[in-house]
């Protein structure tokens, strides 16, 4: 029963890593609050724990970009037999 041009079981690429790296990143920089859990360095007079968590909200944005662009071609490759 079981086909092998149907089965879809999902597969390890570097693209699917990479990309699954950029979503974690963020999570990790802002669970271990022990790294920027501080004062110093300030930054225009800005405590160092709320530069550093506003800093993460543009390099999260950039990170999910970059890892939807890579999940988005690695598919397309596939759809397209791998010619580019």
């Amino acid at each position: 029963m079981s086909d092998t041009s149907t089965d879809r079981r999902p597969v390890v690429t570097p693209s699917r890593v990479v990309a699954a790296l950029c979503l974690i990143a963020p999570f990790v920089a802002m669970l271990w609050v022990g790294s920027y859990g501080k004062v110093e360095p300030t930054l225009i007079g800005i405590p160092f724990f709320y530069w550093y968590q506003m800093a993460w909200v543009p390099i999260s944005a950039v990170l999910t970009s970059t890892a939807y662009f890579l999940v988005r071609r690695e598919q397309r490759a596939r759809k397209g037999g791998g010619s580019a």
